[in-house]
């Protein structure tokens, strides 16, 4: 991979160096386009910057929709787009190790925001109850964060705030446009945050079981909520053992749990399995992290997707 990586790198040099020189004292923006070029590397970040551009300037989602983001490796083309481009939003952390090389090595003068930078990161947890690892104990003993920052509406609220900051430092003349889609979206937000917080408030159960990988700490920490989950939120395991699943059906009959949850793109047989033995319902929580290609075609967003959530989590805590 860094040997990939380097020579794109290298590729891109020289056509970045050919470019300077045409660009040199030349407008910020090309007649082209009227507004900054934006790449995010992730759905929640294109979303986010798609509201706050309000269809001003070029914006690019780089992982393609449905695809891993966890195991993404850029292409040529994809490294151009990103040396051409006025703002980078990348996510950071250790499943976006290729940005770090190429922030390395990187010949543009494109502004970077990654999301990480924009809240107070927490570290992964060992949950009672949640299956040992492959390789677990090669680690190298650094600390390994919760990426999905963005499960979290107050944070998503951080994150907007800073892509407009960005947008508007690069584009001026759009400020006053950005700052007031940044107002209204955060406005947006705000509604979905009460929502969730009367949800765990009212709800009989303070405890959400994730018959899958679980990559909403966030969420959890910001409602007060607990959880039990089979696997961390990056792992790459995804058969759990018979202990696990034994361990969370215990846990779905002592608190008489009504539903347990799965994530997108999970083959739900350990939610299966666990609702055939117990009686439970099984419910999508969808962590944002990606969507499919005909849900971006049909317009799906952060806000609709998190609103479903919220039915989801309100059968879940009974």
């Amino acid at each position: 991979m860094k040997r990939v990586l380097s020579l794109a790198l290298a590729f891109l040099l020289l056509f970045g160096l050919a470019g300077c020189a045409a660009r040199e004292g030349a407008p910020e923006y090309t007649s082209e386009r009227d507004g900054p070029a934006v790449v995010a590397t992730l759905f929640p970040a294109w979303d986010f910057a798609r509201v706050i551009l309000g269809g001003r300037g070029e914006l690019t989602l780089l992982v393609p929709p449905g695809a891993e983001a966890h195991s993404f490796e850029p292409t040529p083309q994809d490294l151009l787009r990103i040396e051409r481009c006025d703002l980078l939003i990348g996510n950071g952390g250790e499943s976006e190790a290729w940005l770090d090389t190429l922030l390395d090595g990187r010949s543009g003068g494109f502004r970077t925001l990654l999301m990480l930078d924009c809240v107070e990161a927490l570290e992964e947890e060992k949950k009672e109850g949640m299956q040992e690892l492959r390789g677990e104990d090669d680690g190298d003993g650094g600390i390994e964060y919760d990426e999905h920052v963005w499960t979290s509406p107050r944070n998503a609220q951080k994150i907007c705030k800073a892509i407009c900051g960005e947008l508007c430092a690069l584009d001026p003349d759009g400020a006053e446009q950005y700052r007031a889609n940044c107002t209204d979206y955060c406005a947006e937000l705000e509604k979905l945050d009460a929502a969730f917080r009367e949800i765990a408030a009212q709800g009989r159960l303070d405890t959400l079981i994730f018959a899958d990988r679980f990559p909403v700490r966030y969420f959890v920490e910001e409602y007060g909520l607990d959880y039990y989950a089979a696997f961390p939120g990056c792992a790459d395991d995804t058969e759990p053992s018979a202990r696990t699943v034994a361990f969370l059906i215990d846990r779905v009959r002592e608190q008489d749990v009504p539903a347990v949850l799965y994530i997108e793109y999970s083959d739900e047989k350990m939610a299966d399995v666990i609702c055939a033995d117990t009686g439970c319902e099984k419910r999508l929580f969808h962590s944002c992290h990606t969507v499919s290609a005909a849900d971006l075609a049909a317009g799906a967003d952060y806000l609709d997707l998190m609103w479903a959530n919220a039915g989801s989590v309100k059968e879940a805590l009974g």
